[in-house]
């Protein structure tokens, strides 16, 4: 039995009476029912009424390579028939996790070598936390245990991944966070820089804000710092680009390791197969998911620098720590399949050279001088816009999140899927977007901005 069979009364019927739905008010979402999306092609998106919907998120920041691949679907076929499961557990594994291994080891920054597979960003951000800690105990440091973070970052929902991420709302339903992990302030100029502070002062405040934390701490106490290079469920928000150099000699001056979260940014997002490229960084761990098999298949890889690696392989032992579907054959063969589609395709040379600088140019052409934008921003394929009551002064609209919400509501009702972060716009298309359909999107944003206005 297919969902064909039923009407979309009868769907949204029993979505809500069994569904959990992921960061929902459960109550309100019933009062008002689902929005049912039932098939994709390429860029959009299209629900259970017909409505097509250019997909502004790439699904959830990761269906880069567009929908509608056969050449995925296909593969996953193959690889169920020839073998569904088997895991990578007493001293097995499967062809495609190694393959996939040695082709991420290949592109990802020199000095990184290995993988530790799971399934989402919140498990691999847990592998991570929990192999730096392991590895300093190795070492022989085993107090070098704290974590310096960011407010506002997002770093997964799993207990520790939560406790790692920035979130103040999440940590109070965390009813007790992992202990030793502190959090400083974002990069987040619009917000936080002072006046008259250039943006290259200002990011350096905002590095020596990490400084500060490691200095009170103890260099001693303090394992790792952990940062997303482009903070995005955060709201996009972009360091200026004197942060991140900084960031870089912190760590190396106090001998802290350098954790980057690019479940986002990784696999073309910013232009490079990983922002750390896009940055010049040098990461201790990279934690990536999402765009590495483009949503077709749930899967993780934390990749792991050979400092980490190397003690781990030559003074670990057993390391006590993996998932029933670390190295998942069906799902390591697909992104072989996707890796394969963005290289072929040149989808991360078009980001970088081609709809990358459109973008940035044509939304501010497009919304910049909005009477309710206070700043349009954007990084490759993702792009930010700050909704405000008085762009002189970028005071907010009273109701925290309304406007964005506003704005978000009146942008899909136009074919435009947005996502609203309190009162900041959020767009991380797939990657497969041309200049015609960044274009669409402009057009369709700016109705919602005028649309959303009337309503403020």
């Amino acid at each position: 039995m297919t969902y064909q069979n039923f009407s979309l009364e009868r769907l949204q019927a029993m979505d809500a009476a069994h569904h959990l739905h992921p960061f929902t008010d459960h109550k309100d979402l019933r009062s008002v029912g689902t929005r049912i999306i039932t098939r994709a092609e390429g860029p959009f998106v299209y629900d259970a009424e017909g409505t097509q919907i250019l997909d502004g998120m790439a699904g959830l920041w990761c269906v880069n390579v567009g929908y509608g691949r056969n050449e995925l679907a296909e593969t996953a076929y193959a690889q169920m028939k020839e073998l569904p499961y088997y895991n990578s557990f007493f001293r097995c594994t499967t062809p495609t996790p190694a393959l996939l291994a040695e082709r991420l080891a290949r592109i990802a920054p020199a000095g990184v070598n290995q993988v530790f597979y799971g399934s989402s960003g919140s498990e691999a951000n847990d592998t991570a936390l929990r192999l730096v800690r392991h590895y300093w105990a190795l070492e022989g440091r085993p107090q070098k245990r704290k974590i310096i973070s960011r407010n506002w970052a997002y770093h997964g929902s799993t207990i520790a991944g939560a406790s790692l991420g920035g979130m103040a709302a999440m940590h109070g339903q965390l009813n007790g966070a992992v202990p030793e992990i502190v959090h400083v302030m974002p990069p987040y100029a619009f917000e936080l820089k002072q006046n008259g502070e250039s943006d290259e002062a200002f990011g350096l405040r905002a590095a020596k804000a990490v400084e500060d934390a490691i200095l009170d701490a103890g260099a001693d106490n303090v394992a790792a710092f952990i940062g997303e290079p482009v903070m995005g469920a955060g709201g996009v928000k972009i360091a200026p680009d004197s942060y991140w150099p900084e960031i870089q000699r912190i760590c190396r001056k106090h001998d802290v390791l350098l954790m980057l979260d690019e479940v986002i940014t990784g696999y073309g997002r910013t232009g490079e197969w990983f922002a750390a490229q896009t940055f010049g960084l040098e990461p201790d761990t990279i934690t990536t998911a999402k765009a590495l098999t483009s949503g077709y298949q749930p899967l993780s890889a934390l990749l792991v620098g050979d400092r980490i690696s190397q003690t781990l392989v030559e003074k670990g032992g057993e390391f006590f720590h993996g998932y029933t579907y670390s190295g998942h054959p069906v799902a390591c063969a697909v992104a072989l399949a996707n890796l394969d589609i963005i290289e072929r395709e040149g989808l991360i040379e078009r980001v970088r050279d081609e709809t990358g600088p459109y973008l940035a140019t044509a939304l501010k052409e497009a919304v910049a001088d909005h009477d309710i934008v206070g700043e349009v921003r954007s990084i490759g394929l993702m792009a930010a816009i700050e909704i405000v009551k008085d762009r002189a002064t970028r005071e907010r609209f009273s109701g925290a999140g309304m406007a964005g919400a506003t704005v978000r509501d009146h942008a899909i009702a136009n074919g435009m899927m947005l996502r609203a972060v309190g009162d900041t716009m959020i767009l991380s298309p797939p990657l497969i977007w041309t200049k015609e359909t960044v274009d669409m999107a402009c057009e369709r944003i700016r109705k919602a901005l005028d649309r959303a206005a009337a309503d403020l």
